[in-house]
């Protein structure tokens, strides 16, 4: 390679870092955490070893194990900071002597694959407050940036950034081990671990930012965490609730997108694709939170509404006048006003656009800044013939949405207009 690097062979080097990053992001920094005992650090050496990448990769190529590269620096990096801070204490000689001294040690990711679980649950210790919580965990979990968490939680980029920076130092200061906790402390943490899961798992389904319409890695990671985490509680019926829903809406990712990576919509997508596997574990594990006879939560709901979509044949096919109630029902004990939005799509298709369209003008105001509210509404507007209404909620859609692929639909939809 030349001693001046080409601007093409700098963005690749930059695509391979972010690849390597968002595939292996919590493994790494889950790995370090355990390491070092440090979480605060381990995210600050990955973010280290992550820069290093950007100018190494460039000059010297991928390594073959990359993520087993960027522990390796990070490592170094933490053995770096306990040098400049005096304090060689008998885990910084440890992992002195460990350290291998090759740019590419042997890694096994399926070997800590429960380490991105203590993550969470350090992550959602009760020190924390739930908003805390569920940043921290997005960022170092998910990958996520501080402003695709911000469009998650429709707040500014600078709240989730103080809520990330104040976790860490609370977290630093309560000395939280890096551990799955004992089973009596599971009911203080399991609530926010769901939520945290959950919100990773949407997050895979529809990415909030960038050019592509899922990240697929991001929602099996989630729904492989929520089946490990439902081994450990298995008297739990959410627990199982979250699984059934991952899986049954999950089973459904083959058929999303097209050849070119563009977006299928529920209504056009060919329904043999679908995963029959994940559908038979979705119904399975739904089963199972109905037969621990305590109800359904939030999740189990969500779960039975994906079913419905799954068994049924077509569109047309499909039990709408059910998924109402369900909604209705998850109204009732989890209210918000996108449970409102989704019910009101579940009834224009039982009972039609106009009943449809007055509930989704009773969510004026209480969701600013959310695209898919724009473009509900210009889907009842279009189906009850006022064109001129439609186009103008699907331009707003269009200007609101921070994802490509989501801007993609709602500008295909204004030249179908046209």
């Amino acid at each position: 390679m030349s001693a001046h690097p080409t601007s093409a062979a700098a963005a690749s080097a930059r695509r391979a870092v972010e690849a390597v990053w968002r595939i292996e992001s919590a493994r790494i920094v889950a790995t370090l955490t355990r390491m070092t005992g440090d979480f605060a650090l381990a995210e600050d050496v990955a973010q280290e070893a992550l820069a290093d990448a950007l100018t190494s990769w460039l000059a010297s190529g991928v390594p073959s194990s990359p993520g087993a590269w960027l522990v390796a620096v990070g490592k170094r990096r933490a053995i770096d900071h306990w040098r400049r801070r005096a304090t060689q204490d008998d885990r910084y000689a440890e992992l002195a002597r460990d350290l291998d001294e090759t740019t590419e040690p042997g890694w096994d990711p399926d070997a800590i694959e429960d380490d991105v679980l203590r993550l969470i649950f350090v992550a959602c210790h009760p020190v924390l407050s739930r908003e805390a919580s569920i940043a921290l965990t997005l960022r170092v979990v998910g990958g996520l940036t501080s402003e695709e968490i911000a469009r998650a939680f429709l707040v500014p980029v600078a709240t989730v950034q103080q809520r990330i920076v104040r976790a860490k130092k609370t977290l630093a200061a309560a000395a939280v081990p890096f551990e799955v906790p004992s089973p009596d402390a599971y009911p203080a943490r399991l609530s926010g671990v769901l939520s945290v899961l959950y919100l990773i798992f949407n997050e895979g389904y529809s990415a909030s930012g960038g050019e592509r319409w899922m990240r697929i890695d991001l929602g099996r990671e989630a729904l492989r965490l929520a089946r490990v985490l439902a081994g450990l509680v298995p008297r739990e019926p959410e627990a199982h609730g979250l699984v059934a829903l991952m899986a049954l809406t999950a089973a459904r990712f083959p058929a999303r997108l097209d050849a070119a990576g563009e977006p299928i919509l529920l209504a056009d997508q060919d329904r043999t694709r679908w995963d029959r596997g994940l559908i038979a574990l979705g119904r399975d594990a739904l089963a199972q939170c109905d037969a621990l006879g305590r109800g359904r939560g939030p999740y189990a709901l969500q779960a039975a509404i994906a079913e419905c979509h799954d068994v049924a044949s077509s569109v047309e096919a499909t039990d709408w006048e059910r998924i109402a109630l369900l909604y209705e029902a998850l109204g009732r004990i989890a209210p918000s006003p996108v449970v409102e939005l989704n019910r009101a799509v579940a009834v224009s298709m039982s009972e039609g656009p106009a009943t449809a369209l007055r509930i989704v003008d009773d969510l004026a105001g209480k969701l600013p800044g959310y695209a898919q509210l724009p473009g509900v509404r210009a889907e009842l507007l279009i189906r009850l013939g006022r064109t001129d209404e439609a186009r103008r909620e699907l331009q707003t859609a269009a200007r609101l949405t921070g994802s490509a692929a989501e801007r993609t639909v709602f500008e295909r939809k204004l030249r179908a207009l046209d």
